[in-house]
């Protein structure tokens, strides 16, 4: 395990607990329901063979298999993967790197990789993990990746009332290479330009790429109306326009985290390799 891999798993075990990540804060509701909503959408039909990489504790895994579909769960975490084991129901779980999948070639109908393009900062790493999630999945079949938006954090910190001048400092830094300050309380992280995923999608052989922005272009106002009277109508609204504006090309990046969904080439759509 390379340095990097050893600081995900100290962040996730002794620093962060992914487990309630998703029911905290109204950002992570609307990423959580638009999720489930376009993975029910893009999807084969159950009982599809889905491998999650990155799962985590099983979050989306368990909504996965109450639908009916057969789901094997990956994750660099040791805790994360013992989590997903020992739940309800438990899920078939291994411990491996998503850039080094310990599975045969075209074994799923999709693969998803909900979590490790968030900490892979070098580019050659993410396509290694896009490839391999290319691998396992069968010719005709769909790989799902997210990715953090460039502009997340400075719009949260705004909406939050925590952008301070060190904050807009990180912003501009951040619009030139998308690497987090290492000396930020987060892990090692990269924030995508919505091309860029593209692009990324595309090297790894990828086709019929669209991008989702999962929460919408109101997350923001959700997180800013949190703990007063119009909690709830606001989150509505953030919701209804999140489902709206999904794809619209002009509001993508406004989302708090993308969602790149993909088909892996059937054998006769494959490019020639010569040599």
């Amino acid at each position: 395990m390379d340095q990097h891999s050893v600081d995900i798993v100290e962040y996730y075990t002794f620093r962060y607990s992914e487990n309630a990540r998703l029911d905290a804060r109204p950002q992570a509701r609307l990423e959580r329901t638009r999720t489930l909503e376009l993975l029910r959408d893009l999807l084969p039909p159950p009982p599809a063979r889905v491998l999650d990489v990155g799962g985590g504790t099983g979050e989306y895994a368990r909504a996965l298999v109450a639908a009916g579909h057969q789901v094997r769960l990956v994750d660099l975490v040791p805790s994360h993967v013992a989590q997903a084991a020992g739940g309800q129901p438990a899920l078939d779980a291994v411990v491996a790197d998503a850039r080094e999948l310990p599975e045969d070639d075209d074994r799923f109908d999709a693969t998803l990789l909900l979590g490790p393009l968030y900490h892979l900062v070098h580019v050659e790493d993410r396509l290694k993990a896009l490839r391999e999630a290319a691998r396992v999945t069968r010719p005709g079949g769909r790989v799902v990746a997210a990715a953090i938006s460039r502009f997340a954090g400075p719009i949260d910190f705004a909406a939050t009332g925590r952008l301070t001048e060190t904050a807009v400092q990180e912003a501009r830094a951040l619009l030139t290479d998308g690497v987090n300050d290492p000396r930020s309380s987060f892990a090692p992280a990269y924030f995508h330009r919505v091309e860029e995923l593209v692009d990324e999608c595309r090297a790894a052989g990828l086709t019929d790429i669209v991008v989702h922005g999962l929460e919408g272009p109101a997350w923001s106002a959700a997180e800013a109306a949190a703990n007063g009277p119009l909690s709830e109508v606001v989150f509505a609204g953030a919701l209804d326009l999140a489902r709206v504006y999904t794809s619209e090309p002009a509001l993508i990046a406004a989302s708090a985290h993308l969602l790149a969904t993909g088909l892996v080439p059937k054998r006769d759509e494959q490019p020639l390799r010569l040599g």
